[in-house]
């Protein structure tokens, strides 16, 4: 079995050499990593290209750049990676074994800072996640092509887009919460306010969960 990880990215340049370089061992065990970009301003494509297989662009969105990725996916296990999320390098024979039981799943997540709040915070999302069976983009969603073409691939809405998918994909299949982690940029959180953002994102949950939509949201969050 082997995987196809899609990254979709924009202005990405400061961190995606550090996300690909890990997974350049992954290529060479046969896994193929494809780069979807929504025409970013910066270097990323440039620095990015000599390490995946495929380049290929979309339209602005993660659901739109995830959806382009997977059109050139050759092999029938998807990762969906964000560019600010790192993987071990032995983190795809994780994947191929739990798959061998499950049909999708998702780490948990830890951040790069190592304040006592990012632990916190990281325990609240990961326990959250495994009793609600719905998984972030942060915790690199994996799951076989089969039932990602099934589901109908990701909504194309411009937030929620994990959430909607995780929806859809539990109907059909019990997630795998697996227990190894994936480390994610804490950037966001600091730069926008640790307390400003714990307040939006579940703010932006609960209003998403009572009906409210997700462009409505999108108009909301900028």
């Amino acid at each position: 079995m082997k995987i196809s990880v899609i990254l979709p990215v924009l202005n990405e340049a400061d961190s995606i050499e550090q996300t690909l370089l890990p997974l350049q061992s992954w290529r060479q065990r046969g896994h193929q990593l494809i780069l979807v970009d929504a025409q970013s301003r910066d270097n990323t494509l440039q620095l990015a290209r000599p390490l995946v297989d495929v380049v290929t662009q979309s339209t602005k969105g993660r659901a739109n750049q995830m959806n382009a990725g997977v059109k050139h996916a050759r092999h029938d296990i998807l990762l969906f990676l964000h560019a600010d999320t790192l993987l071990a390098e032995d983190t795809d024979q994780i994947v191929i074994n739990t798959l061998k039981t499950f049909q999708w799943g998702r780490f948990n997540v830890c951040f790069s800072s190592k304040q006592l709040i990012f632990s916190v915070i990281a325990s609240m999302m990961n326990i959250r996640s495994c009793l609600t069976g719905i998984a972030t983009g942060d915790q690199a969603i994996f799951i076989k092509k089969e039932l990602f073409n099934k589901v109908g691939g990701y909504p194309e809405q411009p937030l929620m887009e994990d959430i909607e998918l995780s929806k859809r994909l539990k109907r059909l299949s019990p997630i795998a919460c697996l227990q190894q982690t994936v480390e994610t940029s804490s950037r966001r959180w600091q730069n926008n306010g640790v307390f400003k953002t714990i307040i939006l994102m579940w703010w932006l949950r609960a209003a998403y969960f009572f009906g409210v939509s997700a462009d409505r949201l999108k108009h909301w969050y900028h």
